[in-house]
């Protein structure tokens, strides 16, 4: 259907995504007119300017490009287009979600990212079947849909490092309550399978976890876990070469790739809005012996309401647990040829090594809902990369110097129809 969607242009890919959805959408009500079904939409056309020019601000490691490298002013970071399909009879409903945004071979193709059928058991028991939503974060639900995130975008040393917002699989949902607090218990089981590009891809089996919600007046807060076996080619150029260099050469290589590779989450988080003002915080943990590393991740923000006017500010923390460089295949006694080619093999690691994301940012920023449905969004972050690597940055070139602040400015202008 996409076949003529030209690569890295927004619009034909926003306008196949809206297309998509009405068609399914007309489908639905010719099939049974007894169905209920709405159609919805979100988006965010946005900027941003990074002052360094030595690598590229973006938001995940699955984005192609983004400020500062790339281009001064960027587009790519934030803007997206979304459209969603929910149809309902009876205690069966489903959804369709399609979202374009820049990936990782640069085109705005549209992508799938939720397609769904629910079943209610009970009032307060129901099971789902298809593309499903990860329960990971606070945000899980509306992670891209900028409108309801009350700065410009989720934090990304957070967010970032947990790019893979969904599975395919099925959940089980258990509301229940005790006294004033309500409980949502979901325990989920999947699979997802992601084409990044030229074959390229990014397997996620055997994912599952738990995660609880509790609701209280203005309280609420989600605890979650997971696990999944991670499997992708990425860095097979270093790690084949590595293991023709004898037991040290395949000691690394089987601790650095990521084939069949057990990856842990643990998410906490919690959000107090009483209305005229909000404080949100929430981190997470994350663990896999690859060269994925393990991280420890944290942010706190509030903001105050005035009006159309919110007012907020922010700290995020990224922080790398295990070494991100390494020795690598020692080159003492080895023939001119054979070190030069180890001396790249150790180069090569270290610049895997080098892309973990440890970084502290300080934002702030002004949300002016302007209109119904639509918010404008400027945002400023002073970003530090440390512990020797390129924080939440991409692209960097030879002359990017980490533990140096970097000046993210950012507008948005996000929408909901």
């Amino acid at each position: 259907m996409y076949q003529h969607i030209v690569p890295g242009k927004f619009l034909p890919a926003a306008l196949g995504t809206a297309m998509l959805a009405c068609g399914l959408c007309a489908t639905a009500q010719a099939a049974d007119s007894s169905l209920t079904w709405k159609l919805s939409g979100f988006g965010t056309v946005g900027a941003v300017h990074s002052s360094n020019r030595d690598a590229d601000f973006t938001t995940s490691p699955l984005k192609a490009s983004g400020a500062g490298y790339t281009r001064s002013w960027s587009p790519d970071v934030d803007s997206r287009l979304g459209a969603q399909l929910d149809v309902s009879k009876g205690p069966w409903s489903g959804v369709l979600q399609v979202v374009s945004e820049q990936r990782l071979d640069g085109s705005y193709r549209p992508l799938v990212e939720w397609a769904n059928v629910k079943y209610q058991v009970t009032p307060d028991l129901a099971v789902r079947a298809g593309r499903i939503a990860l329960p990971i974060f606070l945000a899980a639900d509306y992670r891209k849909v900028g409108y309801i995130v009350p700065w410009v975008r989720t934090p990304t040393e957070l967010y970032g490092n947990q790019p893979l917002s969904g599975s395919d699989g099925v959940d089980l949902t258990w509301r229940w309550t005790s006294g004033a607090l309500r409980n949502t218990t979901q325990a989920f089981y999947g699979r997802t399978d992601l084409n990044l590009f030229n074959g390229l891809r990014l397997q996620a089996a055997g994912i599952a976890g738990l995660s609880h919600s509790i609701e209280q007046g203005a309280f609420s807060g989600r605890v979650s876990a997971g696990t999944a076996t991670l499997t992708t080619d990425l860095g097979r150029e270093l790690f084949v070469p590595l293991r023709a260099f004898g037991p040290q050469g395949k000691a690394l290589a089987d601790r650095y790739d990521i084939v069949d590779k057990r990856v842990v989450i643990m998410t906490a988080g919690a959000t107090y809005d009483p209305g005229a003002w909000f404080v949100t915080a929430e981190g997470g943990r994350t663990r896999t012996a690859s060269v994925l590393g393990a991280y420890t991740a944290v942010y706190v923000g509030a903001g105050m309401r005035f009006g159309a006017f919110t007012p907020y500010a922010g700290y995020a923390l990224s922080h790398a647990e295990v070494p991100t460089s390494d020795p690598g295949l020692p080159l003492a006694g080895l023939p001119p040829r054979l070190a030069a080619t180890a001396g790249a093999l150790n180069a090569g690691l270290n610049a895997y090594l080098f892309s973990m994301a440890a970084q502290r940012t300080w934002s702030t920023g002004l949300r002016w809902d302007f209109a119904p449905n639509m918010a404008l969004k400027a945002q400023y972050e002073r970003a530090l990369p440390k512990q020797g690597t390129r924080g939440t940055f991409s692209n960097d070139q030879p002359g990017y110097r980490p533990d140096r602040p970097i000046h993210v400015t950012s507008v948005a202008l996000d929408f909901v129809f």
